[in-house]
């Protein structure tokens, strides 16, 4: 199981949200978007630049930019 920062995948790619880091006021709407511990989540689109990205996590679509991206670590999801 690789950890690492959700900004990091690429389109097409799924991880498992393992945490969210950090206690300020983003870090709590990025909980309340949906993006728990075990919640599992698919990077759809990037902007053109990169920034930000699209993710489909729990029926819902969310743009959040890289900087937010990053405060969530996630796991990789094995490929069956």
């Amino acid at each position: 199981m690789l950890s690492k920062r959700l900004d990091s995948l690429a389109a097409g790619e799924t991880a498992r949200v393992m945490s969210v880091l950090g206690d300020d006021s983003m870090s709590q709407r990025i909980l309340d978007l949906g993006f728990t511990a075990g919640a599992t989540t698919r990077c759809l689109y990037a902007s053109a630049a990169g920034n930000p990205k699209a993710y489909y996590i729990r029926g819902a679509i969310i743009a959040l930019r890289n900087a937010d991206a990053n405060k969530i670590a996630v796991c990789e999801e094995a490929v069956l």
